[in-house]
This record gives structure tokens, sequence and C-alpha cells, in this order.
């Protein structure tokens, strides 16, 4: 045994169960304001607690593990705490373009469901969405959102072959699996001339959608209904956000969209950033989809009919060839981020 590779290895796992843990702390400190109480300035442990109405032998422990994780910053001089300017950029804007603090409600929801996917393994079965905690929802759009806030409007719609002007010429626009419509809703606040339809099979996020439409309510309309049977149309663009891999049927998904698209009509496809081949996701942004899809996207694709489960690391190529075999004659990678590619079909 080499010894110096193994200490290497307790050194990763070490870095690991910090961050399993601190996760923890990290959903405490938004739920309870912690963050954004720090981030006004250096506080010791008994005025954050002061500020936040919180209990001041648990901040000081909060803060203690937090410093140590380099989530907050500290003197020790003083033993005060505070918040750097990049570190409040990311942990107190819920609207922002980087919001850790969901990621983190996600996960932890996630992993509430090990005893579940652990039979599931040995079984094969699936496990739907919507048995998951509800701390999976909300997390999921929380952790998503602030990634569509930064992008969808400003780069990935206008990389769409004139969807720009249509939509503010005014549109029917269709949002498959669309959760608690923050991607509906950003596109309908937008383009105030088009109408939208959010569909999602779970009734909760569709009802959580509903409340959160607002001022848009007039132009948007949110239905319980799965991918292969969503209504409506013809749609002159139908989207779907990090949700086609999370299907059992995602060929019947993308047969449906065809059949609901107008001639001219667009799809638009985000999914998951990934490259072609395992190796190619050997990476950090791999191994946090892996981890989701194990215990989500595969799990949830198991337990519907279609025998698919594309998994949250699927890469372009099988989307590009559901697309073909649902109909569609054109399809190009229009945009990217570190955690999402887009794709264009068309009729």
């Amino acid at each position: 045994m080499d010894e110096g590779r193994l200490m290497e290895f307790v050194g990763r796992f070490v870095g690991d169960l910090g961050a399993t843990m601190g996760a923890g702390g990290v959903v405490v400190g938004d739920r309870l304001g912690l963050y954004k109480a720090l981030a006004g300035g250096r506080l010791r442990p008994h005025e954050l607690a002061e500020r936040t109405g919180t209990a001041v032998r648990y901040v000081e422990e909060w803060l203690r593990g937090q410093a140590a994780g380099g989530y907050v910053e500290y003197d020790a001089a003083s033993g005060s705490y505070w918040l750097t300017e990049e570190q409040a950029f990311a942990l107190t804007d819920p609207d922002g373009p980087i919001f850790v603090p969901g990621a983190f409600q996600l996960a932890l929801g996630a992993l509430k469901a090990d005893e579940e996917i652990t039979k599931a393994f040995r079984t094969g079965d699936g496990m739907g969405w919507h048995e998951h905690d509800g701390e999976v929802f909300a997390g999921c759009e929380r952790f998503f959102r602030p990634g569509y806030s930064a992008n969808l409007v400003g780069a990935w719609l206008p990389a769409l072959e004139g969807v720009v002007e249509r939509l503010r010429a005014g549109i029917r626009v269709a949002d498959v699996g669309c959760g608690h419509g923050a991607s509906t809703l950003l596109m309908a606040r937008a383009f105030p001339n088009s109408t939208f339809t959010g569909s999602d099979y779970h009734a909760g996020s569709i009802e959580a959608a509903r409340k959160q439409a607002g001022e848009a309510a007039g132009r948007v309309r949110f239905e319980v209904a799965s991918a292969q049977d969503f209504g409506g149309g013809p749609y002159d663009l139908v989207t779907t956000f990090d949700a086609l891999h999370d299907m059992g049927d995602p060929l019947g998904a993308a047969r449906h969209v065809r059949e609901r698209l107008a001639p001219d009509g667009t799809w638009m496809i985000v999914e998951p950033a990934a490259g072609e081949s395992v190796a190619d996701n050997l990476n950090p942004v791999g191994r946090v989809y892996y981890a989701f899809s194990a215990f989500l996207c595969v799990p949830n694709a198991l337990s519907q009919e279609g025998g698919y489960a594309l998994g949250a690391q699927a890469g372009e190529e099988p989307v590009r060839r559901l697309a073909a075999e649902a109909g569609f004659s054109r399809f190009r990678r229009v945009a990217e981020t570190p955690f999402n590619l887009v794709y264009e079909a068309r009729p």
C-alpha cells in the first residue's frame, strides 16, 4: 500500500465529510438570516445572535464551522466575523445569478430518501419525483432559478433563430416540466405580449407556481399534465428546462412536443452540462450531477413507463437522436454555461 496515496484519499474524505455536514450549516444560516446579517459588517457572536433572535452558543459554533469552511471570514484579534463581497453575493441574494443555499437545500432534501433509494438499488424499481421530501421541490427552484435569471432572457432566447422578435410581437409558449414556474414567469415578465402555459405532472409544484404568478397571472396558465399529454397549441415555442433527462419516456415527450408545435415553431431544450463520455464528466460539475442523478433523475425515470433513464449526464448526442426520432429535422447547440447546455430543435 502506498501510504502517500492513502493519506491523499483520507484528505479527500475529510474534505467531503466536512462539506456534507457543512451543507446543513448553510441551510440553517440561510433560514435564520445569519448570512444576511453578516453581510452588513463585522459582528461578534453575541451581536449576530442579538440581531437574528438566535441563541449565542449555537451561533458561536456555527460561525466557527463556517469560518473553517471558508464561507465566513474571521478576525482573531477582535473575535468578529463577516462576509466578503463575493461570499455575500453567493449566499444572500436568492434572485442573483449564483445562490448557494438553494443547491444545499435541494441536496439535503434529496438525501432524506436514502432508505428508499437503497431499496431501489436492490430492486431496480423507481421513485417518483412526487415521492420526495418537499425540500426537493423548493430547493430545486432555488437552485436553478438563479442560472435562468442570469441567462434565459439575456442569452439563451436570443441565441434561438428569430424567437425573441416573435416573443416581443406576441406568440404562444408552452413550458413543459415547469416545476414551480420560475422559467415560465421569467419569460412571461420579459415578454408581456406573449401568452404562456406551464405544465408539470407534480400537482404540488403547479399549485406553488400559480401562487407565484402575481401580475403575470392574466397571461400565464399553469396545468397539471405530463410531458406526453400537455394540452393546447399549436405553440410557436416549447421549452423544457432541466427536465427531459428526468422522463421515463423522453421520446414520447419529444413526439408530443412535435405534435403541439406550429410548423415554423421552435423547441428549446435546456439540459445539464455534460460531455460525450463518462471520462469527459469526471470533474466537479459531473460529480454533482451524477450524485443528484442517482437520487433524483434516474429513480424518477424508472418510476415511469417508457424504458429510458438518460440521467443528468447524458450529453448532447442522445438528445440529438431523440429529436431526430421525434420528427425534428434541425438540431443545434446554441448556448452553454458551466452548468447547462442549450439546444434548438425545429421541424
